[in-house]
């Protein structure tokens, strides 16, 4: 299956490493997914995960980002969206579906209610976690 994974569940899959964000991260390091990104996705997990505040409130370490970048990077696929998509009522989450129409993906899976409310998007499914899985 191919996913697009959206900053929310990767950010809390570090947080909440137990939940069911937690199992989407570990179902990618078994490769029973592939991940669809782009260069705008990867930076804003960095640059989310590089908040100093949420870094102590958490205490997430540089090497946890380190580990989830290179993740991504050998269990994904990096994508160049080539139409610029503006569907999305919070404009800075319209990346997911580029990535996902330019990945060819199978679903977006979020938590993110302004992704959700667009499912189907362009046939493509937007799923929450627990969703995602149950299909897996």
């Amino acid at each position: 299956m191919r996913a697009v994974v959206d900053t929310g569940v990767l950010v809390s899959a570090l947080i909440r490493r137990q939940g069911t964000t937690g199992d989407v991260l570990r179902a990618l390091r078994d490769g029973r997914f592939t991940i669809i990104y782009t260069t705008a996705i990867l930076v804003e997990v960095v640059d989310v995960l590089g908040r100093a505040s949420l870094r102590l409130k958490y205490h997430i370490q540089p090497e946890d980002l380190t580990a989830l970048i290179n993740l991504i990077r050998l269990r994904g696929e990096l994508v160049t969206p080539t139409r610029h998509i503006t569907a999305c009522r919070d404009a800075a989450d319209d990346k997911f579906l580029e990535a996902a129409l330019a990945g060819e993906a199978d679903c977006i899976v979020t938590g993110d209610a302004d992704l959700l409310s667009l499912t189907p998007f362009q046939g493509v499914p937007i799923l929450r976690p627990a969703e995602f899985l149950a299909r897996l």
